[in-house]
């Protein structure tokens, strides 16, 4: 069987794809992809981890999680997601460590189903707007006690991803950036859920109808259909052309209201993201879904 985890990050559009999976339940099933809602397996997974604490868990673990998970229903793949997979957003700078939970936790998720092929998937951020997001939810009392004494200038996804390959070494490892998911939502329903690339999926519009206006959905839908894009970059080219003009402002512009972040500073974060994905990119062992 191929499991696919969906680990976050937190504070990426985590919930929002797995609904948009959601839709396609008898799509999927009809080609032995099973996609169950997170009540089946999200505190189970949650509290058999915890239990194990690093160790090996017994013979027949697997067979019991999958048959609580898929109620005995038959599965190729099985697409399990939760932004706080690795843990919850006032954990990320626990230890003075970004993600310092993400070794143990993808290890021990690796362990679950130890015959199956895994798969990691995960959804990066800039910093410059990750970090206020993750501390909003956090509900943490300041940023300096959230952060844990580490520098926001030094927050580098690559690091992250090198652990995770560490902690998973034969698990496959799919990576873009949250930034993109207008231009690839479609291709994420389908990377996830392993979808034959012929399959027609329905959900694919689904950020867009959130980030778009009704006006402009009308005329990129009625644009796309008198004019099919004959590559998948065509297609992303036409659907930024379109956000350009009718893009909702208040759902894609990201304030940044900090005490101390200065323009300069949130400058700085995203110089660094951005040689910090190109780093990424080029790894080997990592697929990159990019715009």
């Amino acid at each position: 069987m191929q499991i696919v985890y969906h680990i976050g990050a937190n504070c990426t559009d985590g919930e929002r794809l797995t609904r948009s999976l959601a839709k396609n339940d008898e799509t999927f099933a009809a080609q032995g992809i099973r996609v169950p809602p997170g009540g089946k397996y999200r505190r189970l997974l949650r509290e058999t981890i915890q239990n194990l604490d690093g160790r090996e868990p017994e013979p027949d673990t697997r067979d019991i999680l999958l048959d609580a998970i898929l109620d005995d229903e038959s599965a190729e793949r099985l697409v399990l997601s939760n932004p706080d997979f690795i843990c919850i957003a006032n954990r990320i700078f626990e230890g003075g460590t970004f993600y310092g939970l993400a070794d143990f936790k993808v290890a021990s998720f690796r362990r679950l189903f130890p015959e199956d092929r895994v798969e990691f998937h995960l959804a990066l951020r800039n910093p410059a707007t990750f970090i206020p997001a993750a501390f909003a939810e956090s509900k943490s009392p300041s940023l300096e006690t959230y952060l844990r004494g580490v520098d926001p200038l030094s927050v580098r996804w690559s690091d992250l991803v090198t652990r995770i390959r560490a902690a998973a070494p034969d698990a496959g490892l799919t990576i873009w950036c949250n930034e993109d998911t207008p231009l690839i939502w479609a291709q994420l329903i389908r990377e996830l859920s392993g979808v034959d690339p012929m399959t027609k999926i329905s959900g694919g519009f689904d950020l867009l109808n959130a980030i778009m206006s009704p006006e402009g959905m009308r005329r990129l839908l009625v644009y796309l259909k008198s004019h099919p894009p004959q590559t998948e970059v065509q297609k992303r080219r036409v659907i930024a052309a379109f956000l350009d003009k009718f893009a909702i402002d208040e759902e894609v512009e990201e304030e940044v209201d900090l005490p101390g972040w200065t323009d300069e500073l949130v400058d700085a974060l995203t110089a660094a993201y951005e040689e910090d994905v190109y780093a990424i990119e080029r790894m080997n062992d990592v697929t990159f879904i990019g715009p």
